[in-house]
């Protein structure tokens, strides 16, 4: 009602599609990141010949294991980690839509960052970091992995994904606290623990994310997903590699944490919100026009279609 629009957000982020509320391109935000720090990757369209991204994946310069994602996906739906070429054209002959091959990142330390900035003011605030704690289970020397698995609550509720990928594995019997990683792509619906990390905050750290930030053309609002080396390396700004950066539709998601009060959560939601509508106001009044009804039809209709062909 403030705004006039039901679509205030789209303004959030200038260069982001609808601020990164929806429909949103990976492919587009990795483009504007700086290329120190962002993770490398190649895009398949959609209907490309099985050889043809062969031959893509030979002339790239890559080497397995990869991340194949979907250029517009949504809470990791389509992500999947690639060993082989023969995994590489399964993953392509099931998917229809387009996708991006990304380098695997093999950094230890997997952060998600929030950032925001007014357009007015000349640096930004680093208001959330999450730290992801990867599924896995520990050895007892008695159970084998499908009883280990099945005993944990977290890998339980994604048993069958992790039972078709560990197939091969679940008569095994690992040794007494031998660590077991079933998950290593960070998302929650993956199984991924998130763990508050604001400790990590300080003016050191909003230095780094401001000089990367600054170089982002039409981004004030969202998330940073990122790996680096060290947290020390983090505060330095080297080994960091950024493989998504989210838009107005992210969250802080340090809120997660498991015994995280709802409420404290809600109220620091709201308070992001808040920033994210003054944020979209002032870019509002520096000319970005709102999207309109018929706009966000339109938008929808072509978000839906993309995530029907992952």
């Amino acid at each position: 009602m403030r705004a006039g629009s039901f679509f205030f957000f789209s303004a959030s982020n200038p260069g982001i599609e609808l601020g990164g509320m929806m429909g949103e391109s990976k492919s587009g935000i990795l483009d504007k990141i700086p290329e120190p720090f962002r993770a490398k990757y190649i895009i398949i369209k959609s209907r490309t010949q099985y050889h043809e991204v062969i031959s893509k994946f030979e002339t790239s310069g890559f080497s397995f294991p990869l991340i194949a994602k979907p250029d517009v996906g949504e809470r990791g739906q389509g992500v999947q980690k690639i060993n082989s070429l023969e995994a590489l054209v399964t993953y392509h002959i099931h998917t229809e839509a387009t996708y991006l091959l990304q380098e695997f990142v093999d950094f230890p330390v997997e952060l998600g960052v929030f950032y925001y900035r007014y357009p007015q003011s000349s640096n930004g605030i680093v208001s959330s970091i999450v730290m992801k704690d990867f599924l896995k289970v520990y050895g007892d020397g008695i159970s084998t992995l499908q009883q280990l698995i099945e005993a944990y609550p977290r890998a339980r509720f994604v048993k069958e994904y992790l039972f078709r990928a560990f197939a091969n594995e679940l008569e095994a019997i690992p040794t007494l606290q031998e660590e077991i990683l079933l998950e290593s792509i960070g998302n929650h619906c993956r199984g991924t623990t998130f763990l508050n990390a604001n400790k990590l905050i300080n003016e050191k750290l909003e230095a780094v994310f401001d000089k990367i930030s600054k170089q982002i053309d039409g981004f004030y609002y969202g998330r940073y997903d990122l790996r680096c080396k060290s947290i020390e390396d983090l505060y330095e700004g080297k080994n960091i590699k950024i493989v998504e950066l989210n838009g107005c539709g992210a969250e802080p998601a340090h809120i997660y944490q498991p015994g995280f009060s709802f409420w404290e959560g809600q109220k620091i939601l709201l308070c992001h919100h808040k920033a994210m509508f003054e944020i979209s106001m002032q870019n509002h009044k520096n000319g970005v026009a709102f999207r309109s009804f018929i706009q966000i039809k339109g938008d929808y209709k072509q978000y839906k279609k993309a995530i029907r062909a992952i």
